[in-house]
């Protein structure tokens, strides 16, 4: 089967209130991100970052005890038809580089528990998302790959705490190389974009939502060609480079594309000397995606065939919409129904003439959009 995957959704809060990721929703629970990936978006399967968490593994366990989820053969869990897979991300540093994320994936709750026990005295607070590890990273993959699990690095060209936005130049500068099983591209940038630097040939392009909010998941995904719907047919799949379709952002829409000045707060595309064009003041940019990666480009495509990447805009970022309207079409469709198969026809009967347009615009990649930097996104015009 070919299966819609977003890997990359943290959870907010546990069942009790207690903060997980900070910066995530209050109502981003394991439990509502299953659901919300199953009946509503429409995801053949999820992973679930942060299932390191005591409190977190406890709600799974209780999950499974009563029926609402259950484990898969190859491994993961199941949420009706919508697999779950278990993983966590970490913050590392390499001797002399700076800080970067990464995203473990994991076969079950048992591998996910040692990961906890793993950690503890590796950490300060094995409660919390994206925790510095006080470990040399290379032994991070190999533990990895001893509980046969995979290794990805996490949105690579992020101005902060990326492998390439704020860390090293080449990958073998903080990780093993042979220990890498897939990259994630990250909201600002895209297969086009990334295949231009020949180090990452080997490996396949993920597309993740990096959801802190159940609206945004699924803002990215990818179809994957499965075998079978478990941990085990996704580990296989990835290894294999069976990655059928990227679908994310125009990466004119993600928060760190082109560079910005933070004294004028205006996305900038032309720097001279580190000197913001419009308002003269120096060394107060952030670098954008787009500017780094002409920095790191070295090669002209890539010897590798790629999939299609296919620019998608996510129902929340469509002009018009409004969250009661997509309330409406979820009570009937999923997004993925909505985004990508219902028929023009279908779509005159259930919205206004302007907002059918926008879509079918969207689908076809043919939006016009203002870039966005800095960590403000970008806006369809």
């Amino acid at each position: 089967m070919n299966a819609f995957v977003d890997l990359h959704i943290h959870i907010g809060r546990t069942e009790s209130g207690r903060p997980v990721k900070i910066t995530g929703a209050r109502n981003l629970t394991f439990r509502n991100i299953a659901i919300t990936a199953h009946r509503l978006k429409g995801l053949d399967a999820i992973g679930i970052i942060d299932a390191h968490v005591p409190e977190v593994q406890a709600e799974i366990k209780a999950l499974i005890d009563d029926g609402t989820i259950r484990e898969a053969p190859g491994g993961g869990l199941m949420m009706g038809s919508t697999l779950v897979i278990l993983g966590s991300e970490i913050e590392v540093k390499g001797t002399a580089t700076g800080l970067a994320h990464v995203l473990l994936f994991l076969p079950d709750l048992g591998t996910a528990k040692a990961l906890t026990e793993w950690l503890r005295p590796r950490l300060k607070n094995v409660s919390l998302s994206t925790q510095r590890l006080y470990e040399e990273v290379p032994v991070l993959q190999e533990w990895t790959l001893q509980q046969g699990g995979l290794f990805i690095p996490a949105h690579i060209f992020t101005p902060f705490k990326s492998l390439y936005g704020s860390s090293v130049n080449r990958l073998a500068d903080l990780l093993e190389p042979a220990k890498v099983h897939a990259v994630e591209l990250g909201l600002s940038s895209d297969t086009a974009m990334a295949a231009g630097i020949s180090e990452l040939n080997p490996y396949p392009f993920l597309s993740n939502s990096d959801a802190h909010s159940l609206a945004n998941i699924a803002r990215e995904y990818q179809a994957i060609r499965l075998d079978e719907l478990s941990f085990s047919g996704l580990e296989k799949a990835i290894r294999q480079g069976h990655v059928v379709a990227n679908y994310g952002l125009d990466p004119k829409l993600g928060k760190y594309h082109r560079t910005f000045c933070n004294t004028c707060q205006s996305v900038v595309e032309t720097v001279d000397q580190n000197r913001c064009p419009l308002c003269g003041q120096a060394g107060k940019l952030t670098k954008g995606v787009y500017e780094r990666l002409l920095e790191l480009t070295d090669q002209q495509g890539s010897t590798k065939t790629r999939p299609p990447y296919i620019h998608h805009v996510p129902l929340k970022m469509i002009p018009g919409i409004g969250q009661a309207t997509i309330n409406r079409l979820l009570q009937k469709y999923t997004e993925m129904d909505v985004i990508h198969r219902l028929s023009e026809a279908e779509l005159f009967a259930l919205l206004p003439e302007k907002i059918v347009r926008t879509l079918l615009k969207a689908r076809e990649g043919k939006l016009t959009i203002a870039s966005g930097g800095g960590g403000l996104y970008g806006k369809i015009i």
